[in-house]
């Protein structure tokens, strides 16, 4: 039997015009778990190993995405406008930016001047695409059916530049800092409401759209990690963030894991709010000393090493059974 030529074997893969932006949203999910493992090792004294095994992979995993999201862009032009311009996918583009911003963190834990230059890099387009966003959404006739969890993502971005950020010591730091916790918090309050409206009162999210879900509770518990490390500090309005933020996760779980659903790269969505809530909640475990908290810690990042895992294998799958790639 002849082996397949290179043409055959980029049919059958698909084409990189059907590179979906929102898989970038992976990188934010592995950055995530490779900073919770981080923080584990402060709480459970675990090895850093998973961590930096975590970090290289969503470095290599951003270069690659880059490089083709780059060649998508330049091969395909109107197809990355058009993903742009539309009402729900265009939001993912903020994924890049926060992709950014954690990878910032990731980086710096290796060499401080790396991580600041990507994060000046991460926050100033963070911003840019929250203002474009913003602007978009205020110019009327928008559909209620659109008014999605996805448009928390931009968002939620600007909340990352205080994440990844929160002691940079250039003197201007504070004050971008600032911006970006008046931003992420008011927008997403807004957002959060006109979202659980539509979740109430229209028709439900289609199927595909669903992993979304989980992204509702990204404003709290990146909120926490904003402001917690802004301040340098956990108060009781940190500590309101956290506990919302984990009650809506329980709420949003078993509305969102269901076999029924298909899988897809929409499903990366839920990996960086989670990364998120991991991240909280070894925090504020170590915050509290108290061994529930740190039961609650262990059990989410222990779900979120296993949901990673499954969407990563998942996602390879279908990347070489053509069906990723494939409009």
């Amino acid at each position: 039997m002849q082996s397949m030529t290179a043409v055959e074997k980029q049919r059958s893969i698909g084409s990189i015009q059907f590179l979906p932006v929102n898989l970038f949203a992976s990188v934010m999910g592995i950055s995530g778990l490779s900073l919770a493992w981080r923080e584990a090792n402060k709480l459970l004294g675990t090895s850093t190993v998973i961590a930096d095994v975590c970090g290289i992979l969503a470095i290599a995993m951003f270069i690659v995405l880059g490089i083709s999201y780059l060649v998508k862009w330049v091969l395909y032009p109107q197809k990355v406008k058009n993903e742009f311009l539309h009402p729900v996918m265009g939001n993912f583009f903020g994924t890049i930016s926060i992709a950014i911003l954690l990878l910032s963190s990731v980086i710096g834990s290796y060499s401080q001047a790396a991580g600041q230059v990507i994060w000046v890099i991460g926050a100033v387009l963070a911003l840019v695409l929250s203002l474009v966003f913003v602007a978009r959404l205020l110019k009327g006739n928008y559909n209620p059916e659109n008014m999605v969890p996805a448009l928390l993502v931009p968002v939620v971005g600007t909340l990352d530049i205080s994440v990844a950020g929160g002691q940079m010591p250039f003197p201007w730091a504070h004050e971008i800092n600032l911006l970006s916790l008046a931003i992420g918090g008011f927008v997403a309050l807004v957002y959060f409401t006109l979202i659980l409206s539509r979740l109430i009162f229209q028709a439900p999210l289609p199927a595909g759209l669903t992993p979304s879900m989980i992204i509702m509770i990204a404003p709290f518990e990146v909120g926490f990690l904003g402001y917690t490390n802004f301040e340098q500090r956990i108060d009781s309005f940190a500590s309101v963030l956290f506990y919302f933020g984990l009650f809506l996760f329980l709420v949003l779980f078993f509305k969102v894991f269901k076999k029924t659903i298909p899988f897809g790269a929409s499903w990366w969505g839920v990996s960086f709010p989670m990364a998120a809530l991991s991240n909280a909640a070894l925090k504020y475990a170590l915050y509290t000393d108290a061994w529930p908290l740190t039961v609650i810690a262990v059990i989410v990042l222990a779900l979120l090493s296993i949901v990673l895992l499954v969407l990563f294998v998942r996602t390879l799958n279908i990347l070489f059974n053509g069906k990723l790639l494939k409009g």
